[in-house]
């Protein structure tokens, strides 16, 4: 189910899509067993608060990323945190019954499901302050073709949020968008 503030702007998206519902923020997260937030970084703390209670309790991934609203400056995007806080931990702290997972803020959606990649599955860095909801996300990034890595609690967000920035360098320098990143050890 797709939760929007604007229902009415996705009916055609809901046509063409069988099986897709279509409603509130608030009806699409109390539906969820896990809710998906892709919105607009500057937008995610009020897509969150429309979900309202519908959150609680559940994993809630966070794809978001703090960019400002300025242009990238040699394909670096500005973002709107500091190294010393992220957009996820601002999530978490209004939502504190929310189990927010850091997750997907560093692939374009060509990438996202069964991603193909020469060099074998991509790694998908993960953080969030509850085990069982990484372990909830960590079993879709595996169903999904995607290897998690935990990189802790909330505060790993931090360092994880600036991935999206480094992923978007190519895409922007040298329009490639079909990249993703791989842990080795």
């Amino acid at each position: 189910m797709l939760g929007t503030r604007d229902a009415a702007r996705l009916d055609e998206f809901a046509a063409r899509t069988p099986g897709v519902r279509i409603g509130s923020s608030a009806e699409a997260a109390a539906f969820g067993e896990l809710v998906v937030l892709a919105v607009k970084g500057g937008a995610a703390l009020q897509a969150a608060g429309d979900a309202g209670a519908g959150l609680d309790g559940k994993p809630v991934l966070d794809t978001t990323n703090p960019i400002a609203d300025a242009p990238p400056v040699d394909g670096v995007l500005p973002y709107f945190t500091t190294a010393q806080e992220s957009l996820m931990e601002g999530l978490q702290q209004a939502h504190p019954k929310a189990r927010f997972v850091k997750a997907f803020n560093s692939v374009g959606a060509a990438r996202m499901v069964e991603p193909e990649f020469e060099g074998g599955r991509p790694t998908m860095f993960i953080a969030g302050n509850e085990a069982s909801a990484k372990a909830a996300a960590t079993a879709l990034l595996d169903q999904l073709g995607w290897d998690a890595a935990d990189m802790g609690s909330a505060v790993a967000a931090r360092a994880i949020e600036p991935l999206g920035m480094l992923w978007c360098i190519p895409g922007f320098r040298e329009n490639s968008w079909t990249h993703a990143f791989k842990l080795l050890r």
